[in-house]
Formats: structure tokens, sequence, C-alpha cells
């Protein structure tokens, strides 16, 4: 008997075409920063700028920018918990610090800069987040070495580091009521890891993929899907709590270096085709 016939994947519902360089970063705010309409962090190429656009209904403009002291390859985090002013992370100006900012002032909060017996080389990745019962900022850093390390931010001190790929760590994501966390390399692995209540990491196990090269992996809001920006141009979905590989989007002609998902859903992902497609998938129930 044949196989059934699958549906070939969705095409893209808008295609933003406003950039001057690679889309090395993107990150959607809503609620209070956003006065009531989407908008969207984009950047980090060589023109050392993050740009906000607004999304709302016929807006694609460029309305803000944050310029940045470091090029690299590292990708900055948002920390938004609704209030008017929120967390930035981005790459410090010493190769190895991470520079924390507040919005949308642009005031410099601290750097961190890990002992220089760590040897985790150029901080690679961030990620915010706060945990449930408590108001201070943590941040989640891969490293140049391999390595995910958790970051007090206000005590400015490491709290747990761990070995996760033999590459240097592209990004990483993590689900803070589950304690479970995913990162990608330069190499064909995910890996996945947890976090327990003393505050230590520990790999949980890796994912193998079919092409080397994952420049992000987020996971969508609701918990349920994951989605990787890949170098070999393709965005891969995957179910978060069994990995199990969904759907494959084939659009951008180059390599896609960034993910992000709305509050309700909706995907987009930027290229160094210096465009970023928005997505509709899996619609939450």
């Amino acid at each position: 008997m044949a196989a059934p016939c699958l549906p070939p994947p969705p095409d893209p519902q808008f295609v933003l075409r406003g950039t001057q360089s690679p889309v090395h970063a993107l990150h959607f705010c809503e609620g209070a920063q956003a006065q009531g309409h989407p908008l969207l962090f984009s950047g980090q190429g060589r023109d050392l700028k993050l740009c906000l656009w607004d999304l709302a209904e016929g807006r694609n403009a460029v309305v803000d920018s944050v310029c940045l002291e470091s090029v690299g390859f590292c990708r900055s985090s948002i920390l938004a918990g609704g209030q008017p002013r929120w967390t930035l992370a981005v790459p410090g100006k010493g190769s190895d610090e991470v520079q924390i900012l507040e919005m949308p002032s642009k005031t410099s909060v601290c750097a961190l800069k890990p002992k220089a017996d760590a040897k985790l080389g150029m901080p690679m990745c961030l990620r915010l987040w706060q945990a449930n019962c408590s108001p201070r900022p943590l941040l989640l850093a891969g490293y140049e070495d391999g390595s995910v390390v958790l970051w007090d931010v206000s005590e400015q001190k490491v709290c747990s580091r761990i070995a996760c790929h033999e590459e240097p760590v592209m990004d990483l994501d993590f689900d803070s009521q589950k304690a479970r966390g995913i990162s990608g390399s330069a190499g064909k692995a995910l890996a996945v890891w947890s976090l327990d209540g003393q505050q230590a990491l520990q790999v949980r196990g890796t994912h193998e993929l079919t092409n080397p090269g994952i420049a992000e992996v987020t996971i969508r809001p609701d918990r349920k899907i994951l989605a990787t920006a890949g170098w070999d141009h393709r965005i891969r979905v995957f179910h978060w709590r069994t990995m199990q590989p969904l759907a494959v989007l084939a659009f951008h002609s180059a390599a896609v270096q960034c993910v992000a998902f709305t509050a309700d859903g909706l995907l987009a992902a930027g290229s160094t085709d210096q465009r970023i497609s928005l997505w509709s998938l899996y619609p939450r129930a």
C-alpha cells in the first residue's frame, strides 16, 4: 500500500525586508513594553545595532535601536516582566563579558565577567529569566568551550556550569516551569538539560540532527513545541516533551540565524538572506 501523501509545508504569512544586513537576533515584545501592539527586536549584524520594529496592523517600521560595543556571534536576550522597564543582556566590550542594560533607557546595570582561570571563551548565547519564587534575574549563557553557565545577575556570580557540547554553544532556551532547557551547537546534536532546586545544572540527554549547525533554538510560550534555526537554510519544529520532529520549513536562501515566537504562537525567522519570515504553525488550543 502506498504511503499517504503528506501536505507540503506552509508558506510564511509575511516577509520583512527592511534590514540592511543579515538578521542574527529576533525577539517579540508584547504587553506594557509594546504599548498595546506587538513589537519585534531584530539585528546584531555587522552594523552593531539591535532594531525595534512596530508590527501593528499595516506597519513594519523600525522605531528604535540599541548600539552595541562588540562584534561577535553572541545573541542578546530580553527579560520583560510586564513592567514599563525591562532588562536586556548583550555581549560586552571585553571578549568574555556580558553587559546587562535597563531598557528602554539603555542604562548599564552591570557587566558579568568569568574568572580568568575558567577558560570559557566568548559568550555565544544568552537567556535571561526569573524563577517564579524570586524577583532576582538569572542568566543562562552558552560559551565557546561548549559549556552552559548559570549566572546570578544581582550577585554577579556563577551558580553552576556544565559541559553540554564539544563545539561552541550557539543557542539555548529554558522552560522555567519544567526546570528543563535545551541547547544547540555547531555540531549535529541538541542537548537537553535540567536545573535542580540547588541551582545545579545536569545534562539529561541529546537528540541527533541530520545536518550540523543550529544557530538558535526557542520554545513556544505554551511549552508544546520548539523551533530551531539551521545553517542548512531550514527551520525545524519539534515536540518539546518528546523531541519528536514535526515539520521542516524551507523558505530562506541562506542560513537561518534566529527564530522567535509571539505569545499567541506566531513564529518569526531571520536569515543571512536579509529577510524575516513570519509563520502560523500548529495553532494553540
